[in-house]
């Protein structure tokens, strides 16, 4: 019996570019963006890039952090992403796309991004070396924070806090992120 071995053809950034529509490249694999995110999504995206940018003004002589949000990151020849947001803590080339892993990426999950969010996105943020990675869930109104420690999530336990760079360290108040 003979088996039908299909291989699905990998692509690189240069793929990528010509594309249409909104598309992530992983591995070399592409994976197409799901259409616009419900206002549950859009709403706890908002609160968390609030949150932050708040965090960020009262440590501003300390804090050399931005918050990102739909933008690519790319990773390598074969890897570009677009996560729900990201926090930058270095100088960034305004008319290019993110290219140095950044310090923390939240990703929202939908119905259509569950699963990539958690185990491929999960495995690939540790393995790129983003410090913390942050998964909300907008149906169950709960955020499971990872912090890279020894090159390994670990579950953060306790606080949102994160030290984001050297003098500057962020808490979120996950009761708030979700109010209305």
């Amino acid at each position: 019996m003979q088996q039908n071995t299909h291989i699905p053809p990998r692509y690189t950034i240069n793929d990528y570019n010509q594309w249409q529509g909104d598309w992530e490249l992983i591995n070399g694999y592409p994976y197409a963006m799901s259409p616009s995110p419900f206002p549950k999504h859009q709403f706890i995206s908002k609160q968390l890039v609030v949150a932050f940018e708040l965090a960020f003004k009262e440590n501003k002589a300390s804090c050399p952090c931005n918050v990102y949000f739909e933008l690519d990151w790319i990773i390598n020849d074969e890897t570009v992403v677009r996560p729900d947001l990201m926090i930058i803590c270095e100088s960034v080339n305004p008319n290019d796309f993110i290219r140095n892993p950044p310090v923390l990426i939240v990703e929202i999950f939908s119905a259509a991004t569950r699963l990539k969010d958690r185990n491929l996105k999960f495995g690939l943020y540790q393995q790129c070396g983003v410090k913390y990675y942050l998964m909300a869930d907008p149906d169950a109104k709960t955020i499971e924070a990872f912090e890279l420690v020894n090159n390994q999530y670990a579950q953060v336990k306790g606080p949102l806090q994160f030290a984001l760079s050297k003098n500057c360290t962020v808490t979120l108040e996950e009761e708030r992120i979700f109010e209305a």
